[in-house]
This record gives structure tokens, sequence and C-alpha cells, in this order.
């Protein structure tokens, strides 16, 4: 065989390689990292989210904005503690943007919680989505060093001394666990509703906070096989990890989901509550 016969031949090969690895690569198998970006690129994740329902709430916390160490400027739905505290809570948008569902959500974990202050973050810059297009869109566009610079901006926030307690959904799940990593020693408690979890067992291993992870059996994307592989990843670690599996369907807490479940949605929420209420201290 000749010079640039073996060379067309290394060529193919490393191409039919390539190739093989990414059919076998899936949106679910991906580490948190990827954040959920390339299910932007699997048309029946989009379609399978119907554009929220229409809602104006004011709401009883108001938007501040805080310095990023990328040198800019983030803005948080805040809701502030009644009496002085240090335990604070993250709350992360699912891929819609930080809307007044979240809001809203975010101010029934203030109340019922307690004593706590809560910063609903804005991954998006602003941007909020009132379609799956545009959701889409948000939701790849955003880059991983500008959204830990918001993470790391809010617990700067928040103070060296805060207890920090992290909660998101899909998108934003993916990134609770994130910001807990994130966030620390300072971290001491973590809620997932079928995000991402992490994949990476180093960085599983470096978590400080107990998790509670809430999915749906239904899910097509955050799978069985995703919780399996991350249970047996935080036990391996010797992490603390809650999981509760709902007969429902990915998105299942989201009020504004034609596949809203009431019943499991309203049984996440009571055991997010007394998650946060027994670890954030």
């Amino acid at each position: 065989m000749n010079t640039l016969c073996k060379f067309g031949t290394i060529i193919f090969l490393m191409f039919s390689i390539l190739a093989a690895q990414a059919q076998q690569r899936s949106c679910c198998t991906q580490s948190a990292n990827g954040l959920f970006a390339d299910l932007g690129n699997d048309n029946s994740f989009v379609n399978s989210h119907h554009a929220p329902m229409p809602m104006e709430y004011g709401g009883v916390g108001a938007m501040i904005q805080y310095p990023t160490i990328d040198g800019q400027t983030a803005s948080a739905y805040e809701i502030k503690s009644k009496v002085k505290s240090n335990r604070v809570l993250l709350v992360i948008h699912e891929w819609w943007g930080l809307n007044d569902y979240i809001k809203r959500e975010a101010d029934e974990l203030a109340a019922q919680i307690g004593d706590v202050t809560v910063l609903a973050l804005d991954l998006y810059d602003g941007g909020v989505a009132t379609d799956a297009e545009g959701a889409r869109g948000l939701m790849q566009g955003v880059k991983d060093a500008r959204a830990r610079a918001i993470v790391q901006g809010a617990i700067a926030y928040a103070g060296k001394g805060a207890s920090i307690g992290t909660v998101g959904w899909c998108f934003g799940g993916g990134w609770s666990m994130q910001a807990s990593l994130i966030a620390g020693k300072q971290a001491k408690a973590c809620v997932i509703y079928y995000g991402m979890p992490e994949e990476d067992e180093k960085k599983v291993a470096m978590l400080s906070a107990p998790v509670l992870g809430i999915f749906a059996k239904n899910d097509g994307w955050i799978s069985s096989a995703v919780v399996e592989k991350f249970e047996k990843n935080m036990k391996a670690a010797g992490k603390s990890l809650t999981v509760k599996m709902y007969d429902a369907d990915h998105a299942f807490a989201n009020p504004s989901n034609p596949k809203y479940n009431k019943s499991a949605g309203d049984d996440a929420h009571a055991a997010t509550v007394g998650f946060f209420k027994k670890h954030l201290k």
C-alpha cells in the first residue's frame, strides 16, 4: 500500500470512529456541564414543551442587580428574610427563563421554609421565552463561563457566612447541582427537579450538600438509567442522595405545562420544603 492510500485509510478510520462516537452519545448521557444545550437539537424534547399559559404576578420580592467576576452585572428576584438570617436559597429557572411562574414559586418557598433569603437567579440575562423555539434559542445561547459567573456572583452577594441551598427545574435542575458544587462547603442542601445531574465522579466527590432528586418515570430524557447512574455515583462517593420518582412526565411540576401532575407536584413541593427545613441550617 502506498503512502497516499495509507493516509486515506487513516483518515477514513478517524471519521468512522468519530461518527460512531457521535451516534453513541445522547443528550441525557452528557455531563451536567452540557446543561441541556444539546437537548435544543432534539426536536422531540423541544416539541414536548408547550407554551406556558400567560400569567401576571406582582410578587412580594424585588429585582436586584449584583456584580459578577467577569466584570458585568447579573439580575435576580430577591425575597429578603423577614428576620436576620444567614440562610440563602438560590432558585434557578427552567428553560423558559425567569418568568412569573418562577417568581411565584420563589415567593412560596420563602414563605414556607421561613427565615430565608431567596434569590431567583437569571441565567438568561433578561431573556424570557413564551414559546418553545424562543426557549430553545435562549437555552442553547447560555455560555458556561457566564452562567458560572452569575452563580458565583450570587454566592458572593449572599456572603461568606451564608448557608446556601439550591433548587431548579429541568435546565435549572442541572444548574442547581452545579451551583451547589460552586458553593463548596457553603452548600447545605440541593434539590434537582428532573435536571441533568453531574456525571463526573471526581466532581460528584467534591459535593458538600445532601441532594434531593425529583424525577419522572416517563421522562424520555432524564431517564431511569440516568437516575440509576447518578445514584451509583453518589453512593460510590459516600454522598447523601434521596430520590423521589413519580409516575409522571418531564416537567410534571410546572402548572403551566399541559402534562402538569398536581398530586405529584404538590408532593414534590412538600418534600422540597421539608428537605430545606431539615438541611438548610
